[in-house]
Parts: structure tokens; C-alpha cells; sequence
């Protein structure tokens, strides 16, 4: 379940405002108005990710001057629905009575077309009509399976129905100093969807990290950001049906809540050194969804960790997606890498040994099917035409670009993703290497080596991560007037593509470059043509193609950022690291301490708050992870 409406409380038909279930909108416009008296809002209160109090002042038709009516309005949100309370409480000696009326309309669009309207007419040629209950409410359901039911009690309260139309009007009432209350419920339920909720909390969301100072304070400052984003967090907790032990992190909210591999993975890697619980779960999910043949459709392979789930397909221009896409190049071996760190930090887990068969199929694709041409880098191509043009992180069709601002074509591989592979292929023939010597001496039959396939696997590994990281050395190198630099890219001729581009970053903590070469990577990231003084711009401000508001050519993404930020820290970059982290904590407090997905790329120089791109997820499951780097590099944790 998903809400979102303006701060006073209502819902109206702009941007991502509804009451959404999965993938459908169920309510597309939700107002509350008196008759008799206006409501005028005066503040709102965000007690956590799932409960806000809206309060409004009444001034009705007397000759009071003072606002000594207020109305509270209580709205929670759950797994199944969402709830209102209602109250209105005078301070003075005079009774009240006040009548309301809240009025909300049904819809059942798709996600999709919420998001970009201007592609064509409403999908649905009729809204659902709701119809009265034999208990005072009115329900209704949508062609996709989902169900409403809303429900009212209080003083006087009655729902009626009009069209599409749920009408509830009520008459409170209270004594000098009293209060009185009404309460309106909406529970939604779907079977089909794929995914649900968590209801038990998490520990990690309710503990207040970090140590106590002063409100000006840069710790005390990282510590607050950590605690509202582990709050976020939690709301975006998802697990598999009737699979609790499989549950993970939604990659954001509206658009994206629901299981993406690479999302979920690089979130629950941020998080590591809080909860490896994240990991365990994340890790389980998608093993149990591992690719296990060929499918052009859903660009599965054998071994594959997949991209996207969701109960319908989605579609934006011509871009199709199945309900179950494999149409990433690197959620594998980033899979890999948190199996190895979660079981390094974590053995009591037992990880290890029970996704030993997911791990030897993730190697094997590693070594078989990620390498299109035989070159031994990983590679994509959209085979059909009809999914993801580019299937890193920057997935959108425009953003892989040269210095000169064209658009690369072909076969991509993603400088960012050799890094990966780099990485991954090493901590396989580790972890496999420890299997096959579990199982040496008398041994439980419990404790046994797992058969991890061909002997050699682990040495045709490391051969692997040695050709690639020769590979990046002869191809991705490149030098401009500031110096050399790595491309973002080779294209489908093997030429680089030589855009100055934060991809670079991804590769410090990996053990692909050299100390040399982390330096040049280093200083080139916080030249003022990558570094805005809030973050990491995903392109030069020097690239023919650069725009601070476009997608991925000009903005700064929070989790790229970071994740550039614990790469600095972990190859001991430690004053650069908190020069960055600085900048994304200023970058927070212009966003209420609620770090978006990404934001423009325009100067701290010139803007304060950042300005914000305009659809961005907020909360966004590896941006509200990105406050644990920030918290280590400025001392909070």
C-alpha cells in the first residue's frame, strides 16, 4: 500500500497523488470540506514512514477570532489499507458540533501510465463503480483482481454513493473542552500480486544510531539522516507470499515498489554493516528466482539473477517489459559479492552452504554467458528491441555517451561492471574454495564439502577477473586536458566511449586499479566539473550531451554517489570521502533529511536546496541506504 497527497491531506489528479495497491491506483482524488466552515491547514507531523497527523484549523461562521478549533487528522498506513482518525477538539468553553464530508473516487490505473499520462488516453474506458455495503460501507474491484472495502464509524457517519464517487459525510459534536472523533478505513486486497508486505518491525528502523551532539553538530546531523532513512526503510520492507524468510527491500517509492535485483542488492550491501539481515533475505529471494535457461522474452540465462518483479508486465513508449525481466548485466556478479561479504561478516548465517548450487550457477554465468563476444568483459545487447536498451545502472536509452555527446551503440560494457566482475569472480573462487575445503577430515555428513562443480572453477575464475582487469588497462584508458581518466564505456566497435562519467568511481574498492590509478580516478570525481558541492554528477559538465536535470547525463543519483563515497573509504581516500559526504549531507538537509533517488547537478554554488528532479523516488531504497557511508566517513557510526 502506497499513499501520497498534498500536506494538507488531500488527493487530487497531479503526479504520483493516490491510494495505490502494488501496481494500481485505487483512488485517484480524495478531499475533506465543511459546509459550514472553512478548514484551513496548519501543519503536518511525519511521526514515521507509515503515520503522519495533519492538523487543520476550523473557523466557522461566529464571532471568534482565535483558532480554538482544531481538527487532527491521524492517517496510518499498513500492509492492507489505510486508516483516518479524525478529531475535533475545541479549547475554549463552548460547545461544537461541525459537519464534514469527505468525498474520494475510485480509478484503476496503472502505474505506468500514472507516470508519464501524456503517452495516450486513460487506459480504462469506465472507472470502477463502488457499491453500498449491507454494513454502511461501500467496496468496489478492479478488472486486475484487486478489491476495496471502505468503512466508516463515528458520530452520525454515513457513506453514500454517487457514480465513482464514495461520499462520507458525519456530524461531530463535542462538550466545552471535549473532543469527538470519527474514523475511516480503506482495506485493498490483491491475491495476484506477486509480493506483500511485512507487518512485524525492524529492529534496525526503532534503534537511534549514531552519538548525541549538538543540533549544528555534522555527527549528530549524519545521525538523524540515518535514523529517518532506516524509518524509511522500513515502509519499504516487501517479502515473497507464504516466503518470510525471503524478503528484501522494494527499490522505491511510487514507481518502483517492488523487487529489482540490482536495487535491492547494492541496498542491502550499504546496509551491511548495520544488519546483515537485509542481505540474508535479499540474497534468498533472488537465488530462488535464478535464471535457469534461455529466454530472449526475458532475457533469462542459466545462472542469472534477475532485473524486475511485478504482476504485469510495464510499458513506457516502446519499452515492454514481462512481469519477470532479466534484463541486467549486473545484478549477478553483485550477488556474488554480498554472498561473500554477508558470509564474511555474518558465518553464522550459514549463507554459504545454502546457496552454494545459486553461487556455482552465478560463476558459471560469470564465465559462460555474461561474455557475448569471447573477449572476457561483460557485455549487453537487447536482443528483441523491446526491453532495456542499456542494462547497468543507467538504464536509460540515452545514457551512454561520448565526450563529444553521441550516443554509443552496439554491445555496451560498462567500465562500472568490469569492476563488478573483477570483484566477483575473486570472491567466488574464495567462497567455493572454502566449500571443497569444508569437507576435508572426518566430518559431519551436514558439514560435507557441496559439490561446486569442476575442480578448476575457482582457478578459471581468477584467470578471468586477470584477463578483465588487463582487458579495462588497454581499452578504457583515456586522457583530456585534465588528465587521464576511464571511459564510461566501450561500444559495440570496442572503442571507447570516452564521456567523462561517475562509473568511473564504482571501481575504487573493487581491486581492479592500482594506487596510481585510484588517485587519478579520485581527483578527477572532485574536479568542479564532476564534484556539484552536493554530489557526483553521472556526466561532466565538459560532455556535448550534459544537462543538471537529465536522467542520467548531468544529475547526481544519492546511491552513486555514496557508493563512489565507501570506495573512497574502504582504499583509505578518508578526507575525500567526507568532503563527499558533506556535500550529500547538505544535499539532505534541503530535503527535509530524506535523500531522493537523484536530484539536479546544478552547483551548491549557485542553489540551496538542490533542485529537485521532478519524478524522483522518495523514499528510494539505495538512496536511504546511502546514509551509512555518510555515517562512517563523518564519524556517526
Amino acid at each position: 500500500m502506497q499513499v501520497w497527497s498534498q500536506p494538507d491531506g488531500s488527493i487530487g489528479s497531479t503526479g504520483a497523488e493516490g491510494i495505490y495497491l502494488g501496481d494500481t491506483r485505487l483512488v485517484d482524488r480524495l478531499t475533506l470540506d465543511s459546509p459550514h466552515a472553512d478548514l484551513t491547514p496548519v501543519g503536518v507531523h511525519r511521526a514515521s514512514a507509515a503515520e503522519a497527523v495533519l492538523r487543520t484549523v476550523v473557523s466557522a461562521d461566529d464571532d471568534v477570532v482565535d483558532p480554538l478549533v482544531t481538527l487532527e487528522r491521524r492517517r496510518t498506513v499498513d500492509i492492507d489499507g489505510v486508516r483516518e482518525t479524525i478529531t475535533l477538539a475545541p479549547t475554549d468553553e463552548r460547545p461544537r458540533h461541525l459537519r464534514l464530508r469527505l468525498t474520494l473516487r475510485t480509478d484503476d490505473s496503472p502505474m505506468s501510465w500514472v507516470k508519464d499520462h501524456r503517452r495516450g488516453a486513460h487506459p480504462s474506458a469506465q472507472r470502477p463503480t463502488p457499491t453500498p455495503t449491507a454494513e454502511g460501507g461501500a467496496t468496489w474491484s478492479t478488472p486486475g483482481g484487486a478489491t476495496a472495502l471502505i468503512t466508516a464509524s463515528g458520530f452520525d457517519a454515513a457513506v453514500t454513493v454517487d457514480g465513482s464517487l464514495v461520499v462520507l459525510d458525519a456530524h461531530l459534536q463535542c462538550p466545552p473542552r471535549g473532543t469527538s472523533a470519527l474514523t475511516w478505513a480503506l482495506t485493498c486486497e490483491d491475491a495476484v500480486l506477486p509480493v506483500a508486505g511485512l507487518a512485524e518491525t525492524w529492529p534496525a528502523a526503532h534503534t537511534r544510531p549514531g552519538p548525541p551532539g549538538h543540533a549544528a553538530d555534522e555527527r549528530a546531523a549524519a545521525a538523524r539522516l540515518l535514523h529517518r532513512s532506516l524509518q524509511d526503510l522500513e515502509s519499504l520492507r516487501l517479502h515473497l507470499p507464504g516466503r518470510p524468510e525471503e524478503w528484501f527491500l522494494a527499490a522505491g517509492a511510487p514507481w518502483y515498489f517492488t523487487l529489482f535485483g540490482r536495487d535491492s542488492l547494492i541496498a542491502a550491501s550499504l546496509l551491511l554493516p548495520l544488519d546483515p539481515s537485509v542481505a540474508a533475505g535479499t540474497l534468498r529471494t533472488l537465488a530462488a528466482r535464478q535464471g535457469t535457461h534461455r529466454d530472449a522474452a526475458t532475457a533469462e540465462h542459466p545462472g542469472k539473477i534477475l532485473h524486475e518483479l511485478r504482476a504485469a508486465g510495464m510499458g513506457i513508449g516502446h519499452t515492454h517489459l514481462p512481469p519477470v525481466y532479466y534484463g541486467t548485466i549486473d545484478a549477478t556478479p553483485l550477488w556474488i559479492s554480498l554472498l561473500h561479504d554477508t558470509h564474511r561478516v555474518a558465518p553464522h548465517l550459514g549463507l554459504l552452504r545454502e546457496l552454494a548450487p545459486q553461487l556455482r550457477a552465478a560463476a558459471q554465468w560469470l564465465l559462460e554467458e555474461g561474455d557475448a563476444d569471447g573477449d572476457g568483459l561483460l557485455e549487453y545487447l537487447d536482443e528483441l528491441g523491446t526491453g532495456l536498451a542499456n542494462q547497468g545502472w543507467k538504464d536509460s536509452g540515452d545514457s551512454i555517451r561520448f565526450a563529444d555527446g553521441n550516443l554509443a551503440e552496439g554491445t555496451i560494457a560498462l567500465v562500472e561492471v568490469q569492476g563488478y566482475a573483477v570483484a566477483a569472480a575473486r570472491n567466488a573462487a574464495d567462497l567455493l574454495e572454502e566449500l571443497a575445503a569444508a569437507g576435508n577430515g572426518p566430518t559431519p555428513a551436514a558439514n560435507r564439502a557441496v559439490d561446486t562443480g569442476s575442480a578448476d572453477l575457482p582457478q578459471r575464475l581468477r584467470e578471468r577477473a586477470e584477463l578483465i582487469r588487463a582487458r579495462v588497462h588497454e581499452r578504457f584508458w583515456c586522457e583530456d586536458e585534465l588528465g587521464p581518466y576511464l571511459a564510461l564505456a566501450l561500444d559495440g566497435r570496442k572503442q571507447p566511449v570516452d564521456g567523462v562519467a561517475s562509473n568511473m568511481g564504482h571501481l575504487l574498492g573493487t581491486g581492479l586499479l592500482d594506487a596510481a590509478q585510484e588517485s587519478h580516478v579520485v581527483r578527477r570525481l572532485l574536479h568542479p566539473t564532476m564534484f556539484s558541492g552536493y554530489g557526483v554528477r553521472t556526466l561532466s559538465t565538459t560532455n556535448g550531451a550534459y544537462g543538471p536535470l537529465r536522467y542520467h547525463g548531468g544529475s547526481v543519483w544519492t546511491h552513486d554517489t555514496a557508493m563512489i563515497l565507501r570506495g573512497m573509504l574502504r582504499e583509505g581516500f578518508t578526507e575525500e570521502a567526507r568532503q563527499v559526504a558533506q556535500g550529500l549531507l547538505r544535499a539532505a538537509e534541503g530535503f527535509d533529511l530524506r535523500l531522493p533517488e537523484l536530484f539536479s547537478g546544478v552547483s551548491a554554488d549557485e542553489v540551496f536546496p538542490p533542485l529537485p528532479y521532478p519524478a524522483s523516488c522518495r523514499p528510494q531504497a539505495w538512496a536511504a541506504a546511502s546514509a551509512v557511508p555518510m555515517a562512517q566517513a563523518l564519524g556517526a557510526l
